[in-house]
Formats: C-alpha cells, sequence, structure tokens
C-alpha cells in the first residue's frame, strides 16, 4: 500500500492512493476552513468502510437478503493529549426478515473478532461494542 498526502496550507491536506482522494481539514475554530473530514474521524470511517466490507461479503455468502444496511458509530475520546478512542460503539442497522438476526449477528461478531484489522487495531486502546438494529 501507497499513500500520498500533500499540504495545500489552511491546515488541509488531500491524500491519495491511487485514483482516490480524499480531503481533511481542520475546523474553523482551529484555523482551518472546516470543509474537510477530522483525522481521528477517518479512523472510524475506516472501521466502518473495514467491517461493513466484511459483513456484506459474509451475508452474501449466506445469501442473506436484505433491502437496506447502514452503519453509525458513536466514540469517545480520552481528555488528556494524546487523544485516543477510548469507547466505540457501531450499530448496524437492516432492513430486513427478523428471521436473519442469527446469521448477521455472526457475521458482524466474524469481522469485529476474525477478519476487520482496522477493529483489531483501534481495540488496542478503546472499548468496543456494537448493537444490531433490525427494522
Amino acid at each position: 500500500m501507497h499513500v500520498t498526502t500533500k499540504y495545500f496550507g489552511n491546515k488541509r491536506f488531500q491524500s491519495n492512493e491511487g485514483p482516490a482522494t480524499i480531503t481533511m481539514d481542520a475546523p474553523k475554530e482551529a484555523g482551518g476552513l472546516g470543509e474537510g473530514v477530522g483525522p481521528k474521524s477517518l479512523l472510524l470511517y475506516g472501521l466502518m468502510g473495514c467491517t461493513g466490507l466484511d459483513v456484506v461479503s459474509i451475508l452474501e455468502k449466506k445469501k442473506i437478503d436484505y433491502d437496506s444496511f447502514e452503519i453509525s458509530v458513536d466514540a469517545e475520546q480520552t481528555g488528556t493529549h494524546p487523544k485516543v478512542y477510548k469507547q466505540i460503539k457501531l450499530t448496524f442497522t437492516f432492513e430486513t426478515d427478523e428471521a436473519h438476526r442469527k446469521d448477521i449477528e455472526r457475521a458482524i461478531t466474524l469481522s469485529e473478532k476474525t477478519f476487520c484489522g482496522v477493529s483489531a487495531m483501534l481495540s488496542k486502546t478503546a472499548d468496543m461494542s456494537w448493537e444490531l438494529v433490525i427494522k
């Protein structure tokens, strides 16, 4: 993996991995433009993407159907520097039949415990938990 980050002034960075680009920026109160994503938020984005890909792949293999799937995260940081995440809670929301609950829970657990490298890294500093909501 090779990623490049370039500084554009006003506390704004742009990172590239191949054709994909993401802009990071400090909030206005910290001297940035407030138009980009914060670096620590990117860790949470990475967590949701990593576990989301795992869960989707596992459910596809099991032929579990759902109408929609969404992940949200709530995280709490420590109060002193370096501020790290100390609690992270993922909420997995599926629009599907309640009969699929056990299969979805199994997919989430496999991602958390076996496959998602981002989860493995963040769990070194944070108490990780999750909830499944079926609509």
